[in-house]
């Protein structure tokens, strides 16, 4: 680190550049795909930072992690004071550094990113959560936590916005329960996030982090089925409940053929082989279709794990199917570029017409080339179709990557009112309309990103914390 007359001066270097697999081979392969930063590239980043007193990269952070005392600690070579600051609010550091979006949000907010090339905070806080996780586990970074104030609250669902809610309340004291109707834990982190993006290891780390700060966790608990929030509240004693159940009900395109073999949804498909193993069949119980030539619809980050999944499976071609233009898609640009370095071929502008099939089994998809229009309510241009031309693309397997809405069952949990859609009516800080319940996440938002949903888990965690504080005399808690 430079001083001039006893002032550091930020190195001027360009960017590091994380290591990853070469495309070649990580194609074939369910390991991981960055590789993180060497503790010397780390250090190098860590030094371009400015380390400014108005830290807008805070703002950006929906978790408000305090990111300039977190790289600061690399830089003093203070590693675990630099842990500690980046889990003060952030209960699973080492996902986010994964699958964060923080060319949108930190990065975008980043001074330095006025020139074009923000500092790598994604990055560097993976390396500070790997770094501890490689320690042996009675020597790792300590969190401090308010004393336990004998108060109990129940969190359903531990998806994003459940871990970060839980993982928030013990810090101020509470102890904590998380109901998942899985097996386990992370939702759709552990169902839908692939290996080679988020190992099932680096979870699995963070939620152990949060036993250790005594979090319970009760699997296989289906709320809404074998109990119900008001049991929780009168019965088990807890003084609030957080509903973090997600959305992670298929959205199905309703076009003809769709109910043929050989056309999944991607939650079907990426559970099948991120959470059931269903990859290492028959070491694993789980069989997984193995399709030649996959077509998947969609321009998210879903449709990029699945094609990126279809590929390691073994498959000949993989084509993504898109209405709009790259441009248009949702999926952040570095899981598009990865999915073209492997090999996925984008087929832009074309909208799907017709699962097309032969006694039963999907052998092509019927699609309408398209042109973009005006802009539409999403600020995007609108796909138009070009009259007479349609074509085939021949395929054995549909994937469908169209989004998720929420599941019928988050209405029978409470009596918290509903959206005519069927996601919970919440305001910003997860109120719901029965004082005793919050929520956040994708059942009150829609499917969104993992940081706003820890956000939401977040500042639910404050409210339900303000809520048994200040809560009326004689009232239930």
């Amino acid at each position: 680190m430079p001083y001039i007359d006893g002032k550091r001066r930020p190195s001027r270097e360009p960017r590091q550049v994380m290591g990853m697999q070469d495309p070649k081979v990580r194609h074939r392969n369910f390991d991981e795909v960055a590789l993180g930063f060497t503790e010397e590239q780390a250090r190098a980043e860590a030094d371009r930072c400015l380390q400014c007193k108005n830290p807008t990269c805070e703002q950006g952070c929906p978790v408000n992690v305090r990111i300039r005392d977190f790289i600061g600690g690399i830089l003093d070579d203070d590693f675990c004071g630099g842990v500690a600051a980046l889990r003060e609010r952030n209960a699973l550091p080492a996902v986010c550094g994964r699958v964060c979006t923080q060319e949108t949000q930190c990065e975008a907010a980043c001074v330095l990113s006025k020139k074009g090339t923000p500092v790598a905070i994604g990055g560097l806080e993976r390396f500070l959560a790997d770094w501890d996780r490689s320690r042996e586990p009675g020597m790792r970074c300590k969190t401090v936590a308010a004393p336990r104030n004998g108060k109990r609250v129940a969190v359903i669902g531990s998806g994003p916005s459940g871990l970060a809610c839980a993982g928030e309340l013990s810090l101020l004291g509470y102890g904590v329960t998380v109901y998942e109707s899985l097996h386990t834990a992370g939702g759709v982190l552990a169902y839908g996030i692939p290996e080679f993006r988020l190992p099932k290891s680096i979870l699995q780390d963070e939620v152990e982090a949060l036993r250790t700060a005594r979090v319970e966790f009760k699997f296989d608990q289906v709320v809404g089925r074998i109990t119900n929030a008001q049991e929780l509240l009168d019965e088990q004693g807890f003084s609030a409940i957080f509903l973090g159940t997600g959305a992670g009900l298929p959205i199905f395109l309703g076009i003809p053929g769709e109910n043929q073999n050989g056309v999944f949804s991607a939650n079907e498909y990426l559970t099948r082989v991120n959470l059931m193993r269903a990859y290492d069949f028959p070491k694993t119980d789980t069989p997984v279709w193995r399709g030649n030539r996959v077509v998947v619809i969609g321009g998210g980050n879903v449709a990029m794990d699945s094609a990126r999944t279809a590929l390691r499976l073994g498959a000949a071609e993989v084509y993504l199917v898109y209405r709009r233009t790259e441009e248009e898609m949702p999926a952040r640009i570095e899981e598009r570029n990865h999915a073209k370095e492997e090999g996925v071929i984008f087929k832009e502008l074309y909208a799907p017409l017709e699962v097309v099939g032969d006694q039963g089994w999907c052998t092509g998809l019927r699609v309408q080339r398209m042109r973009l229009g005006q802009p539409d309510a999403s600020g995007r241009r609108s796909p138009m179709p070009i009259e007479g031309e349609e074509s085939v693309i021949e395929c054995d397997t549909v994937i469908s990557a169209v989004g998720t809405r929420a599941h019928h069952l988050a209405g029978k949990i409470s009596d918290v009112k509903m959206t005519d859609r069927g996601y919970v009516e919440a305001d910003d800080d997860g109120r719901t309309s029965n004082p005793r319940i919050f929520a956040g996440g994708d059942i009150v938002t829609g499917a969104a990103t993992v940081i706003l949903a820890m956000g939401a888990g977040k500042k639910a965690a404050h409210a339900i914390d303000e809520y048994v504080k200040n809560r009326p005399t004689g009232a239930k808690v």
